[in-house]
């Protein structure tokens, strides 16, 4: 239910993204990428991550403290973000290259306010398991936040930004809503909240860390582009980021929330390494196939898509593919730094993350190529996460064979799958020949999807 809906939402945004690349500039989209970026660091932080620990608590009158303890912390986050916008806004928008951000700066403690809340009243959703709940939100943000993207397109870039804020805003109201009628946060007391956040303190001191090194380690590039090369550049980097990552990121993100709901008890039970196992599996069967397909004709699917002027957005989504592949198999199971109450050695990955794709686009930067950040970030940034799944594997208790034998059997069916892609890329033949390879293979993914369906279901 969770992924159906949630990828339902993105679905609609990914569809409109060929509408919007020809309302707005790489320009705006760079100034949306800067701004999301600024945003997505603040969000992670926002409850001091104390809303990972929401699903922990036994009884739920606990969880509601937690959940009080979460608000506070993201109503002292905001406060924080709205005096250094007073302070210090135009010379941040400045040194990042886009000085129009300036003028639409107060945006970003709104839009913390707002997003910090829904993450909060998210993990309250996933405890209590009210999974339709999170997709139809994540339905209304991607419809109000096109709305607004689409009718405001004679505004510029900032209409943009104001759809971004504007569908964070729909999900926490109706999130709140559900949430606050429950008596528990009728009966919340200061002790209560007090004691859970002596008991949760790990998470503030280490997971806050982690966090915050992950998600700068996610926004590093557009920002970095815009501040190092220009705008544009972080406009490309940002509609190729958001193509892969939005249709894969959505299910993973949802198969994490059930994973992370149903970890603790396989943990206390002992059966922790197969559920491991087993979500890995199903996860890189369904990656696979676009990642080859990204590999094999990025740059022509985006010019056709998108236009021409995006074509070099395609040649970054072609080095990106497996980064964003083994983001996509990893990225659920990193609850598990919770589950199991490993915060340091998650706070130490997400530091050693972000150093080396400081270092990879710092190489770039300083050799005067774009191109050449993209693929280092993306190189090392893969590598990394592989390194992490190795750690899972050994960490769980599973054999190294649950990495190897699931990924080859992925590989070796998404091949045949696009094959006829790669035939028709490298060997055109006729005119028509690409076309009729983009048809074969898009009716070849439509029957591995449908056999994994009905696998599961």
């Amino acid at each position: 239910m969770l992924v159906g809906g949630t990828a339902g939402a993105q679905l609609l945004m990914v569809l409109a993204s060929p509408l919007l690349t020809r309302l707005y500039t790489p320009d705006d989209f760079g100034l949306l990428a800067v701004y999301a970026g600024l945003l997505s660091v603040l969000v992670v932080i926002a409850s001091l991550r104390y809303e990972l620990a929401i699903p922990l608590p036994e009884s739920d009158q606990d969880a509601a403290s937690v959940v009080v303890l979460s608000l506070l912390a993201v109503l002292g986050v905001t406060l924080l973000a709205t005096i250094i916008v007073l302070l210090a806004g135009e010379p941040i928008a400045a040194a990042l290259g886009v000085p129009k951000l300036a003028d639409v700066f107060w945006l970003l403690p709104f839009g913390v306010l707002l997003g910090g809340s829904y993450k909060v009243f998210n993990y309250w959703a996933i405890r209590t398991k009210q999974f339709s709940t999170i997709a139809g939100t994540r339905l209304y943000q991607a419809l109000v936040t096109l709305a607004i993207q689409l009718l405001g397109a004679k505004a510029g870039g900032v209409s943009l930004l104001v759809g971004q804020a504007g569908g964070q805003g729909v999900g926490s109201i109706t999130l709140a809503r559900a949430a606050l009628r429950r008596p528990e946060f009728r009966r919340w007391r200061w002790r209560d909240v007090w004691h859970s956040a002596k008991r949760y303190r790990h998470f503030p001191l280490f997971s806050t860390w982690g966090g915050f090194f992950n998600s700068v380690g996610q926004q590093l590039p557009p920002l970095l582009f815009a501040a190092l090369f220009s705008a544009s550049a972080a406009g490309l980097y940002a509609l190729a980021h958001r193509v892969l990552a939005m249709p894969m990121s959505i299910v993973g993100q949802a198969v994490g929330s059930v994973f992370f709901a149903n970890a603790a008890e396989a943990y206390r039970e002992g059966r922790l390494g197969p559920l491991v196992s087993s979500v890995h599996e199903k996860l890189a069967k369904i990656a696979m196939p676009p990642t080859l397909i990204l590999i094999i004709s990025g740059p022509e699917l985006f010019s056709l898509v998108f236009g021409e002027q995006w074509r070099n957005a395609g040649e970054f989504a072609r080095w990106m593919a497996p980064w964003l592949y083994m983001v996509f198999i990893t990225s659920p199971l990193s609850t598990l730094f919770s589950v199991l109450e490993k915060q340091v050695q998650g706070m130490l990955f997400q530091l050693g993350l972000l150093l080396v794709r400081v270092v990879a686009i710092a190489v770039g930067a300083w050799r005067g190529e774009l191109m050449l950040a993209v693929i280092l970030f993306a190189t090392v940034s893969a590598l990394y996460w592989v390194g992490f799944l190795a750690w899972i594997t050994l960490i769980t208790g599973n054999a190294p064979r649950m990495i190897l034998s699931p990924t080859a059997s992925a590989l070796v069916v998404s091949l045949a799958v696009v094959f006829p892609l790669w035939l028709g890329t490298h060997w055109p033949i006729l005119s028509w020949a690409w076309w009729l390879s983009v048809a074969a293979t898009t009716i070849l993914i439509l029957i591995h999807y449908w056999r994994l369906f009905r696998k599961a279901y």
